[in-house]
C-alpha cells in the first residue's frame, strides 16, 4: 500500500523501572488509530530506537505490527552504522510484516558516494519500499536535495523521503523540481515535529512523519487540506501551533514532553525516558498543563 497522510512516529513506552512496556504499545496504538492516523512509523529517533537492544527492537516492532493488525501501514526504522546491520534489520522488518522501512545515512559518513551505495544495497536486499530519512542533526550527514533526488531517481526501491533539515519547505520545492518519477515526487514527507506542516502540504508534501502527541490535529489539518479547504486547514493548524512549538524543545527534552502528554492522556502509565536524557522540571510541566488547558484539549 502507498504511504501518505499522517504517519505518526510512535513512542517506545517504558515502565518506571525502564523496561519496555508492551501493554503501553497496545494502548498507544489504540489511541493512534482512533485519532485517524494513516500510518505508524516505529523505531524512529523519537521512539528511542538508539536506546534499545536488538531483542527489544524486535519486540517493539512485532508488537506494533500486531497491534495495528493491518489497518494502516507500519514503517519500521532500520538505520544502522553498518550496511550489513541495516540490511539485516530491513529483512527482519519485511519478515515481520512491515509495509516499508526507513533508513537514515550511517552516522558521520560524509562521503556521499558511500551513502548512495549504502542505500542501493539496502534497497536491493528487500522488496519493501525504502523511506530515505534526511536527519542531519542526529546523523551528522547533510544530504543536499540534489543528492536525495539522485538516490530516488537511480535506486528503484527508494520511493519515499522524510525530511528533517530546516527549512523543509524549500527542500520540498527543490526535490519536486529534481525527482523524475511522478510517483516518487508524491512520496515526500515533512517532519520537524510538525512545525511547518501546513506549509509543507502547500509545497506538495504527501504528508508528515512526526510524533506530535495530538496527532488528530495533524490528521484534521491534512483532511481539510486534501478537501481543498485550505483556509480552514491553515486556521486549524495555526490554532495549535503554540503546543507544537512547545513540544519541540529538544534541548529541554522533546521526547519527555511528548511522553508526558501521552501519560496525561492515559495512553501510557509512565513518561520514563531512558538515560541519558534531561528530566523535565516542574515549571515546564506546569506550562505544558496550562497550554493543554488553554487549547481545550483532552488530558
Amino acid at each position: 500500500m502507498s504511504l501518505s497522510g499522517v504517519c505518526t512516529i510512535t513512542l517506545t513506552p517504558f515502565t518506571e523501572e525502564g523496561d519496555v512496556d508492551l501493554g503501553g504499545i497496545d494502548s498507544l496504538t489504540e489511541l493512534y488509530l482512533g485519532s485517524g492516523v494513516h500510518g505508524l512509523t516505529v523505531l524512529g529517533i523519537m521512539g528511542e530506537a538508539h536506546k534499545l537492544s536488538d531483542t527489544e527492537r524486535s519486540a517493539v516492532m512485532e508488537r506494533y505490527i500486531e497491534a495495528a493488525s493491518g489497518s494502516v501501514p507500519v514503517i519500521v526504522g532500520c538505520s544502522a552504522a553498518a550496511t550489513r546491520v541495516a540490511i539485516k534489520r530491513a529483512r527482519d522488518a519485511e519478515s515481520a510484516g512491515a509495509a516499508a522501512v526507513m533508513v537514515a545515512p550511517p552516522n558521520n559518513v560524509r562521503n556521499l558516494d558511500l551513502v548512495f551505495e549504502h542505500y542501493r544495497l539496502v534497497a536491493e536486499s528487500v522488496s519493501l519500499p525504502v523511506v530515505v530519512q534526511d536527519e542531519p542533526v542526529n546523523t551528522g550527514v547533510v544530504m543536499p536535495a540534489a543528492f536525495i533526488a539522485r538516490v530516488l531517481n537511480e535506486i528503484e526501491g527508494c520511493r519515499y523521503v522524510k525530511l528533517e533539515e530546516a527549512p523543509t519547505t524549500i527542500k520540498i520545492t527543490s526535490l519536486m523540481q529534481r525527482i523524475q518519477d511522478p510517483e516518487k515526487r508524491a512520496g515526500i514527507f515533512g517532519g520537524l515535529g510538525g512545525m511547518y506542516f501546513y506549509e509543507e502540504l502547500a509545497r506538495g508534501a504527501a504528508g508528515i512523519m512526526t510524533g506530535f502527541a495530538y496527532q488528530e490535529i495533524l490528521v484534521r489539518t491534512y483532511e481539510l487540506f486534501s478537501e481543498e479547504r485550505k483556509h480552514e486547514a491553515r486556521e486549524h493548524f495555526f490554532r495549535y501551533l503554540p503546543l507544537i512549538r512547545f513540544e519541540a524543545q529538544l534541548g529541554v527534552g522533546g521526547v519527555g514532553i511528548r511522553k508526558e502528554v501521552f501519560r496525561m492522556r492515559g495512553a501510557i502509565s509512565s513518561s520514563h525516558v531512558r538515560f541519558p536524557a534531561p528530566a523535565l522540571d516542574e515549571e515546564t510541566l506546569r506550562e505544558l498543563r496550562e497550554l493543554v488547558e488553554m487549547l481545550e484539549l483532552d488530558a
